[in-house]
């Protein structure tokens, strides 16, 4: 036996270790190195740790891999397991890693700088994470490291400066940080490096000079940061160059004019966002793979090249520069552009360009989804053949000098969401086609010269939430058809134009919209009190016309109005009370009406800059900075008295009528008329029975809001403040109401938080016959429920018109209900289970955020080490909670009552929210549901299940859908953003309770999609 053979069997008696392989010391130490990485994982919602243990070998654990030959581990891969924790320091005993691939998770701390330790390292992943603090410098002893990914977490500091050592690096990422500083020159010495992902951060200085060494550079991407100075010259020739990426910093200069020819791999350049001069360089035709040519917002000027050989081109995007000379030849380059069959984005507006439309646009590509000519000087007519483009989502063509009529064909832009053509001299009528686009959401046609009627047929598109078609010469009365389009939001503009008639009453049907403008009309009669169902509107006017009457008291139920306009009209009557008890009315004009008496000093009438009261010559009063008369009473003294006496007379008779009721009803029931407590001693303001009977008009059925199993809810303005509520009445007929209202005034009676539904007081009391009565009274949320917003139906024919809500809208009422389940499950003293979430139960204010509500069927969950209800009169294991679809399957087992509950119901209406399907959709039945539905398009059919209003292209989902909009440019990462949280909303309503994620992590999630499509300019509309 030698003698290598004899130590190794000493050393394992010495330890006294079993002859096994997989245990020698390094794999032991490997071993070992998991388990300690696994304890630092603090959620894994998924449970693929739960294969770490003793029952298999570590080398069969999942995301490990191990070599052939020494049993030691190789690669570690967690992509996208959604795990939380921090990352141990163990992981650099792992001295056989050479790959770590962790993308994808919520990993938060710091990165170990024991990384360093891992000489063998060739990739570390670590993208799509919540790591902070700087990136350690000791990761540049990885020596054989290709690629280096820590984009997409919290990193801070100074990029180092040691890793220029890295010689074998080929990529480098670190977008999406808040790494600051200059970007160190020493990176020039790598090389090998071929990618540079540098993306928002802020980054100062310039792009150092020496990045022109970099012989096998491929990519560079350095947008939005705050980077100075130019593209070092030296770049421009690197033949390898694919991508210079840059938009949004301060960077200037010229172009060389040999571009295309030193540069010839060039599928990218985006210059957009800074200062850059000169002319484009006519070599650039040259660079014939040129896909995306970006220079918007910078200082070019003079003529655009050809771009015939450029038949990859998809992206053509020069807006706001100083192209063109105003000439007719300016134009030209658009001719190259006709045999492109790929373009999906052209972009020339805000320049100098001269000329006439020409009529081959309607021969450009197939798939152009957008085009922008507007802020031109372009003249001409738009041609016939634009009906050719069937995918143009946004056909902007404002502010030039077209004339002619807007042609029929435009009928035939199935897609078309936006159509901008304010700011010419477009004549004849509103084409009736315009109705067939039904996927209409904007329709901009101000300042032209249009006349004859608005077509009915714009009642047909349901989507529109914009319609602005003032100053034209457009007359007729209004078609009430227009008022019907319930999906106006945003703006009705019909000012400016030659409208007569009345204003129809279907204006109040416009309960969402944000602004409404009639004026500069012949519009005459009374202003219609349905006006005051127009909740949401923030300003009005109406000035200009031939309006009479009173100002309406139904205008006080505007309690979003910022601005009001009713000058150069016939009014009459006093100045409404309830203008001066507004808060947030800025601005009110008045003027040149005929109104009379005492002005009110309070709210905007404080503000004399804010109220325009001129030619109102009977108005007296207000504050001394309006200038008018003051008051006089005109009555005698004798009068006085008399009203005096009168008054005290019929004060005492009331007294007595008062005392001989209370004292019938005493007798007869031998109750008290109680005064309304506030139950479970909730601190807010008592209200009586009488005080919410007048609120709601004698619970009147207009002011009804909506019915349950347990109560009614009615709408109502209560007190002197005028607060508008929703008035919670329980049914106590019914079997478990009274509990339900227990229950709610005890969950209600401690929670604050800005994604709760706020409760103003509770009122238990006795009713005009004697009845028990209870009800809750919560802040009026304006915008009423998350459920009418996906599924509303308009009342009059039965049709499904659901209202528009956004990507951004979506992703941030996501978020709010999962920061107030957050706040419920594990910021409260004892945890509460909401029990019946549910889109009927999310609430949206004026700001469309949302709050949770409806706590009837709530639990505490005092055993908080178990997360479940005990059973006590507390708990809930006695019968199923919930709503049928939300309800999580074990509820159906008669397990007891869990957080976990909550979360899945919580990851139905997720998938709910983003698809626009009921869990309850008659398409689902014992094989198909809402979860697998959306599980089995995951990820490579997305765009074919989401609801088709998200996508940005506006258009019908089709079975490619997903992989078109993955290809063109700008939408990859809206694509995957939808399929980040769908997964979330996935692995939420996951059929096993522990395979849930936390909600904790949920939030976090949310947030950082919401954080991605709002840098890449995907908005929130209002």
């Amino acid at each position: 036996m030698d003698t290598g053979t004899l130590c190794l069997l000493f050393s394992l008696l010495a330890f006294q270790l079993p002859l096994s392989f997989s245990f020698l010391p390094g794999n032991e130490t490997d071993r070992l190195s998991l388990l300690a990485i696994k304890h630092q994982i603090g959620h894994d919602p998924f449970g693929r740790l739960k294969s770490w243990n003793e029952s298999s070998h570590f080398c069969h654990w999942l995301g490990v891999t191990c070599g052939r030959k020494h049993q030691r581990v190789v690669k570690l891969n967690f992509t996208a397991w959604k795990l939380t924790g921090r990352l141990a320091p163990d992981i650099g005993n792992m001295s056989f890693l050479r790959v770590i691939n962790l993308q994808n998770n919520s990993l938060s701390d710091r990165i170990p700088p024991e990384l360093g330790l891992l000489f063998r390292l060739q990739m570390l992943r670590l993208v799509y994470n919540m790591f902070i603090d700087e990136i350690p410098v000791n990761v540049s002893r990885c020596s054989k490291l290709q690629e280096l990914n820590v984009g997409n977490n919290n990193l801070t500091g100074k990029l180092p400066a040691e890793l220029g050592i890295l010689s074998n690096l080929r990529v480098l990422v670190i977008q999406k940080n808040h790494l600051f500083g200059e970007i160190p020159s020493s990176l020039a010495n790598i090389s090998f490096l071929e990618r540079i992902y540098g993306n928002e951060n802020n980054f100062q200085g310039g792009i150092p000079e020496r990045f022109g060494q970099l012989r096998r550079l491929k990519v560079v991407m350095l947008a939005v940061n705050n980077l100075s100075g130019s593209i070092p010259t030296s770049m421009y020739n690197i033949s390898s160059l694919t991508a210079i990426e840059v938009i949004d910093n301060r960077l200037g200069g010229s172009l060389p004019h040999n571009l295309g020819e030193t540069l010839p791999n060039l599928v990218d350049l985006s210059l957009g966002g800074n200062q850059f001069t000169g002319l484009i360089p006519s070599s650039l035709s040259n660079a014939s793979n040129l896909n995306r040519f970006s220079i918007r917002a910078n200082k070019f000027a003079g003529r655009v090249p050809t771009f015939a050989k450029q038949q990859n081109l998809q992206v053509l995007n020069v807006p706001e520069n100083n192209l063109g000379n105003g000439e007719d030849d300016d134009l030209n380059f658009l001719y190259s552009l006709e045999n492109n069959t790929v373009l999906e984005f052209l972009d020339i507006g805000d320049n100098n360009f001269g000329g006439i439309m020409p009529q081959i646009v309607g021969n450009f590509s197939k798939k152009l989804r957008f085009m922008n000519f507007q802020g031109n000087q372009i003249r001409g007519i738009i041609p016939t053949e634009i009906g050719n483009l069937i995918s143009l989502a946004s056909l902007i063509l404002g502010e030039n000098h077209l004339t002619g009529s807007i042609p029929n064909s435009i009928g035939k832009l199935e897609n078309l969401y936006r159509l901008y053509l304010r700011g010419n001299e477009l004549s004849g009528s509103i084409p009736s086609t315009l109705g067939n686009v039904t996927s209409l959401g904007e329709v901009h046609l101000k300042r032209n010269k249009l006349h004859g009627s608005i077509p009915s047929s714009l009642g047909d598109c349901h989507h529109l939430v914009l319609l602005d078609l003032s100053e034209n010469k457009l007359n007729g009365s209004i078609p009430k058809l227009v008022f019907g389009i319930s999906s106006l939001t945003i703006y009705l503009s019909l000012s400016d134009n030659e409208f007569e008639g009345t204003l129809p009453s279907e204006v109040g049907q416009l309960e969402m919209v944000g602004g409404l403008d009639v004026s500069n009309n012949r519009l005459s009669g009374e202003i219609p009190a349905s006006l005051g169902n127009c909740e949401s509107l923030e300003s009005l006017y109406v000035g200009g016309n031939l309006f009479y009457g009173k100002i309406p008291e139904s205008l006080g139920s505007l309690r979003a109005l910022q601005y009001l306009n009713l000058s150069h009209n016939n009014f009459t009557g006093q100045v409404p009370e309830y203008l001066g008890h507004s808060r947030l009315l800025k601005h009110l004009d008045l003027s040149f009406n005929d109104l009379e008496g005492e002005v009110p000093v309070q709210g905007v009438f404080e503000n004399a800059n804010a109220v325009s009261l001129a030619g109102n010559q009977k108005l007296c009063g207000g504050i001394p900075q309006l200038n008018l008369s003051r008051c006089t009473s005109g009555k005698s003294k004798s009068s006085s008295k008399v009203k005096l006496v009168a008054t005290i007379a019929c004060g005492l008779l009331g007294l007595m009528f008062t005392i001989s009721f209370a004292i019938f009803w005493w007798l007869r029931k031998r109750k008290t008329l109680a005064v309304s407590r506030p139950s479970m001693n909730i601190p807010f303001q008592q209200v009586t029975y009488q005080d919410l009977l007048k609120a709601t008009a004698d619970f009147s059925k207009y002011n009804l809001i909506g019915t349950g199993s347990f109560a009614t809810v009615y709408k109502g303005i209560l007190g002197q403040d005028q607060t508008m509520v929703a008035v919670k009445v329980l049914n106590l007929l019914n079997k478990g109401a009274s509990k339900s209202f227990m229950v709610e005034c005890e969950a209600l009676k401690n929670i604050r938080h800005r994604n709760l539904v706020k409760v103003v007081t509770a009122c238990s009391s006795i009713d005009f016959q004697g009845c028990d009565f209870k009800a809750l009274v919560y802040e009026y949320m304006i915008n009423g429920s998350l459920e009418q917003w996906l599924h509303s139906i308009d009342k009059t024919d039965g049709i499904h018109k659901p209202r528009s809500l956004n990507l951004i809208q979506r992703l941030s009422i996501a978020i709010d209900v999962a920061s107030a389940l957050d706040y419920l499950h594990h910021q409260c003293e004892t945890p509460i289970v909401h029990c019946d979430l549910k889109p009927s139960n999310v609430m949206l204010d004026a700001d469309m955020t949302a709050r949770v509500g409806d706590f009837g069927l709530a639990r505490f969950l005092h055993d908080t080490s178990t997360q479940v209800a005990p059973n006590s009169n507390q708990s809930s294991t006695g019968g199923i909670r919930g709503t049928i679809g939300y309800i999580a399957p074990e509820y159906g087992m008669r397990s007891g009552v869990t957080i976990y509950g909550d979360v899945y119901s919580y990851g139905i209406m997720l998938l709910e929210l983003f698809t626009r399907k009921k869990p309850t959709d008659a398409m689902f039945n014992e094989e198909l549901n809402l979860h697998n539905f959306v599980e089995g398009a995951l990820p490579d059919h997305v765009a074919e299940i989401v609801d088709s209003e998200i996508l940005e292209e506006g258009q019908k989902p089709s079975a490619n859908a997903t992989e078109r909009m993955k290809n063109n440019v700008g939408n990859h990462l809206i694509i995957e953003c939808l399929i980040a949280v769908l997964e979330i909303g996935v692995a939420c309503s996951a059929e096993m309770p522990e395979e849930r994620m936390n909600i904790s992590n949920v939030t976090v999630q949310l947030q950082k999609s919401r954080d991605i499509l709002l840098r890449i300019g995907v908005h929130r509309r209002r």
